[in-house]
């Protein structure tokens, strides 16, 4: 239901528009009314090595930033032909996996569903696109996706680590890029193109180009959430390191294909 409340809000802002702070009360106020409703939060967190990390008090509202953080930066990232339908396509394909594999019927369901709509959507949305998804599309994926993400810690089927890594493609893109321009003092929530896969379109690559990058990203970070939820305690941190290490090492390369650029832009 509450999916659905923020599909209503987010196809009236496509057609006419509406002021942030109505969207963002209504992202807030479903949010709420599911982890009350449902006694849905995040459970504790473990670390590897290091122990596990009790949420306590701050479970319910942390759980609440969350789900409306998610629903926020698939909008945020949706703007790319075939990009968050990619994400969605192959974050909730591996959710769904995971359901299955725990025997967990509702997220095995709901995710696979997700990922089969958006793999029919995404014939129509691959650059050149005919077909767009909107905030109605994208901020409503990225609720529901948050929502499966917490239902499957809670539930024991997945660590939180699995669906960060799975979903960091998006979710370390649109966090950096924020802080950064907070730093900055820009106001946030404008358009903008700061984004890392912005800035490889700007720099040349094209979005043919950068999404078929983005969509090799995605599959190198399911495959390190796979071995990350098989493996050994010991290999867990292994993984982490080796996923830190990667988007680093991406993050230089974008910030080098800028610096190849400018002296033919001069």
């Amino acid at each position: 239901m509450t999916t659905g409340v923020i599909s209503i809000v987010s196809m009236v802002d496509d057609r006419r528009g509406l002021p942030i702070a109505v969207r963002f009360g209504v992202h807030l106020l479903a949010a709420a009314l599911l982890v009350i409703g449902s006694g849905l939060m995040l459970p504790s967190t473990a670390v590897p090595m290091l122990g596990v990390i009790s949420w306590g008090w701050i479970a319910a509202p942390f759980t609440v930033v969350f789900l409306v953080w998610m629903a926020n930066l698939y909008n945020f990232m949706d703007g790319m032909d075939g990009f968050a339908g990619g994400m969605t396509m192959i974050g909730c394909g591996l959710l769904g996996y995971l359901g299955w594999q725990a025997h967990h019927p509702v997220i095995s369901v709901i995710a696979t569903l997700q990922s089969a709509a958006a793999a029919g959507f995404l014939v129509h949305n691959f650059p050149p696109a005919k077909i767009f998804m909107g905030d109605v599309g994208s901020v409503s994926s990225g609720f529901l996706a948050a929502a499966l993400v917490v239902l499957g810690c809670r539930d024991g089927v997945f660590d939180l680590w699995v669906p960060l890594i799975i979903f960091s493609p998006f979710i370390l893109d649109a966090t950096v890029t924020l802080v950064r321009r907070a730093f900055r003092h820009e106001k946030v929530w404008e358009a903008h193109r700061d984004h890392y896969y912005q800035r490889l379109v700007l720099s040349g690559w094209g979005h043919r180009r950068t999404v078929l990058a983005e969509y090799a990203v995605m599959a190198l970070c399911g495959g390190f959430a796979l071995l990350y939820q098989y493996a050994s305690e010991e290999w867990r941190l292994v993984i982490l390191g080796a996923w830190a290490v990667l988007f680093l090492s991406l993050a230089l390369a974008v910030k080098g294909v800028e610096q190849r650029i400018q002296p033919v832009v001069s």
